[in-house]
């Protein structure tokens, strides 16, 4: 039987990027050698990177005036990178709080300067994204999470401010265009979208950096992994081949345009069941705050809930079980999930509703 992964992450990833990077696992390129085994700075691995760099700077429009970079120690580092590269202790940062992810950004920043939380939707679960909210200039940037993977929420709309962005987009970079110059630095864990875990993808404003006063520990200097060219120690090889067969898929494939395109009709698809049947409820409390990669509704008794994950297993449904902070249920439809799969969980849905209803 077929398995639809629905993992929040690590999650799916297109079919024939896994068998490239598998057969570059047994011999990359006709080396003799596997891709495992080359070294970082081989004649073999340059051409990776640098085609790696250059599909992140084809989809984004961004130019020399920005750094990309390929790091390890996932989202989570960015937290305390971020701004210990760009505020000191009298500087002021401004955060969005949307939910688990945001909140310890929020943390690990408070001990490099001042936190502002600008806007919370924690009293209600993270049910929604704060919108009524403006942006004083009184800081050195402003730091959105763009999708929150428990909750189910995205943002959809970008504040108008004069303040370069800071922004988490671990779980829905490249799913769609974007103004990209609006952002200052863009940091995002490969593990949803982009390829395996293991490697981050940060791309940074350089005039942003160099202007804090503090000591930067060498491993934690962006300006050192650019000057580098992500090669300052031994990078992350395998995740970033990956990462870049993944970005060669997205361009063979219609680029950003067609991935948002996609990500729209699946997302309806299985919205549109949510809301018409009776047996569940979607846990996002205003439809434009939807997520088009996190889907999370809820049964509508814990009885539902055990019969419809025991259903969808059984139908090769797996890792749909939502977050112990939410329940019910969460559907994660990145850019490799197929409509087919979208739809083999609607007619679960709905073969689960005339049976139970």
């Amino acid at each position: 039987m077929k398995k639809h992964n629905f993992s929040p992450g690590p999650a799916i990833l297109p079919a024939e990027v896994m068998e490239q990077a598998a057969q570059a696992c047994v011999e990359f390129n006709n080396s003799g050698l596997s891709i495992l085994e080359i070294s970082h700075r081989s004649a073999l691995f340059t051409p990776v990177l640098a085609e790696a760099e250059e599909l992140v700077r084809e989809m984004t429009g961004l130019g020399d005036e920005y750094g990309v970079i390929f790091l390890s120690g996932g989202a989570s580092t960015q937290f305390f990178m971020a701004p210990m590269n760009l505020i000191d202790p009298e500087d002021t940062a401004l955060y969005v709080d949307t939910g688990a992810w945001s909140s310890k950004a929020i943390k690990e920043a408070k001990a490099f300067g001042k936190v502002e939380v600008l806007a919370s939707s924690k009293a209600d679960n993270y049910n929604y994204i704060p919108k009524d909210y403006s942006v004083s200039n009184h800081a050195k940037y402003l730091h959105i999470t763009s999708n929150n993977t428990i909750f189910g929420t995205q943002q959809h709309w970008w504040p108008q401010t004069s303040l370069p962005i800071v922004a988490d987009m671990s779980s829905d970079m490249f799913s769609r265009p974007l103004d990209w110059d609006r952002f200052g630095l863009i940091y995002a864990g490969a593990q949803k979208n982009l390829g395996p875990a293991g490697v981050t993808l940060v791309i940074v404003r350089k005039d942003l950096l160099g202007t804090v006063q503090r000591h930067l520990p060498s491993m934690l200097d962006y300006r050192l992994h650019i000057e580098n060219e992500s090669t300052y120690n031994t990078p992350p090889v395998f995740p970033i081949y990956v990462m870049m067969l993944t970005l060669r898929w997205i361009k063979a494939n219609g680029g950003l345009n067609a991935m948002e395109a996609h990500n729209r009709k699946k997302a309806a698809l299985l919205y549109n069941e949510i809301d018409r049947n009776p047996l569940f409820a979607g846990t996002v409390k205003h439809e434009e705050d939807r997520s088009l990669m996190n889907v999370t509704f809820v049964g509508a008794s814990e009885e539902v809930d055990s019969l419809f994950l025991k259903a969808a297993k059984e139908a090769g449904c797996v890792d749909i079980k939502g977050h112990r902070s939410v329940g019910g249920f969460r559907a994660s439809i990145y850019n490799a999930m197929s409509e087919e799969s979208i739809q083999v969980l609607v007619d679960v849905m709905q073969d689960f509703a005339r049976k139970h209803g």
